[in-house]
């Protein structure tokens, strides 16, 4: 935003909001306690804090738990509290560390249908995760770290583009395969088996022999296929996938 981090740290943080990994309001205030003392540090009028801590508690569905103490808040509770007390100041840029980590289904949905809701305001938000589908549902950009290194970067689409080759084989058996049977079957292939499922990740022109050792362990075993399916690499198989070529 033009100012120098280290040099105007103030202004710097003025348009910034954050969300730790670890939810750290302050428990024995309640939760509108909390948006109004951060409010106040932004020096936020109060009649402009105080409506906006009401929309955003409405809109993150805690506005009938506004007056209790974030001690007796769910996890999910806190991180949406959180959420709303990065955004009370309005800001341009959000950074966000593991956002929907442990959360319940209905919790974590709620904070991503939101942060696409900033997105599509025109805020830039910086979002770190471990959920890999999560990236590529909500960034626009991804880069992909491991071991403290970025080891690729691009759209979430790109990323699959330069996987193009490779398809996704998803299977389900009437009953459960023997694994370490099922692996030496498709050596070299990668192969994940959940009880009656099976999901074989292939190249595209490998896929009639894929077929063909799946028709033969079913006449061994004695299995019926249930349901078969072919799709293109999800987001999680790129990340293995970068990751793997670098040994």
């Amino acid at each position: 935003m033009g100012y120098n981090v280290h040099k105007e740290p103030v202004k710097a943080r003025s348009f910034i909001g954050v969300v730790p990994e670890v939810s750290n309001p302050y428990v024995d205030l309640t939760a509108w306690e909390n948006l109004m003392l951060v409010g106040g540090m932004y020096c936020i009028p109060k009649r402009v804090r105080v409506k906006r801590a009401e929309g955003l508690l409405k809109m993150l569905k805690m506005y009938d738990a506004r007056n209790r103490k974030v001690k007796a808040l769910s996890k999910g509770m806190r991180r949406r509290l959180l959420l709303a007390m990065a955004l009370i100041s309005d800001p341009d840029i959000l950074f966000l560390d593991e956002p929907t980590s442990g959360l319940d289904v209905m919790s974590a949905r709620m904070i991503r249908s939101l942060l696409l809701k900033l997105k599509e305001q025109g805020k830039t938000i910086i979002l770190t995760t471990h959920n890999i589908d999560e990236a590529g549902m909500l960034c626009d950009r991804v880069a992909i770290m491991n071991r403290g290194r970025i080891v690729a970067r691009g759209t979430p689409e790109e990323l699959k583009i330069r996987f193009g080759e490779y398809i996704r084989i998803s299977l389900c058996f009437d009953r459960e395969v023997d694994a370490k049977l099922v692996r030496e079957h498709f050596n070299p292939y990668e192969v994940v088996v959940q009880g009656r499922r099976l999901v074989v990740i292939c190249r595209s022109k490998d896929l009639g022999d894929v077929l063909d050792q799946i028709v033969r362990i079913a006449k061994e075993r004695g299995l019926s296929v249930e349901e078969i399916r072919a799709s293109g690499l999800s987001f999680e198989d790129v990340f293995i996938k970068v990751v793997g070529e670098l040994g």
